[in-house]
């Protein structure tokens, strides 16, 4: 009766791992196919139950480095996490207003929407990125103390005012 168990076992985890590829339940089914092998010699599910232990684990802690580095060696990894606190350039005034701006982050142009609505970012100046929505930088202007870019233009309703 046991063998047929760990059988059916063994087939739900390649199933389960073949729809999912996630490198996970194969282990397991390695367990379960070695249970089920000594289930056919040894009567005593506690025996086929520490084996299937056993060798998951084993397996698990020995091949699955290996096999991530394998599998994992051609996917190409985003990161978008990595950009918010970044500092970009604006090549494309950024006004929330007009759906409006681009900037410059590690050689490639994304477009960009400024953090507060009412801060409008004219071209050149340096950006943080705060977060990415989608395909968008949401950004706030640099706070910088030189005299390169001494102005950010405001806007209110009915009237645009400079600082």
């Amino acid at each position: 009766m046991w063998s047929i168990i760990w059988l059916v076992v063994f087939i739900v985890l390649v199933v389960f791992e073949a729809a999912t590829m996630g490198l996970f339940t194969i282990w397991f089914a390695g367990g379960a196919l070695v249970a089920f092998l000594v289930s056919l010699f040894v009567d005593m599910w506690a025996v086929q139950m520490i084996i299937f232990l056993i060798v998951s684990f084993l397996l698990l802690y020995f091949t699955r480095p290996v096999a991530m580095r394998k599998f994992n060696s051609k996917r190409l990894k985003t990161n978008v996490e990595d950009i918010a606190g970044r500092e970009a350039k604006v090549t494309e005034i950024i006004d929330n207003y007009n759906g409006t701006g681009t900037a410059m982050l590690n050689g490639l142009e994304w477009s960009a929407r400024s953090a507060e609505d009412a801060v409008v970012i004219p071209v050149g100046e340096r950006v943080m990125v705060k977060e990415v929505r989608g395909v968008k930088l949401i950004v706030s202007p640099m706070e910088k103390a030189s005299e390169d870019f001494p102005e950010k233009l405001i806007i209110t309703p009915g009237e645009n005012q400079k600082l």
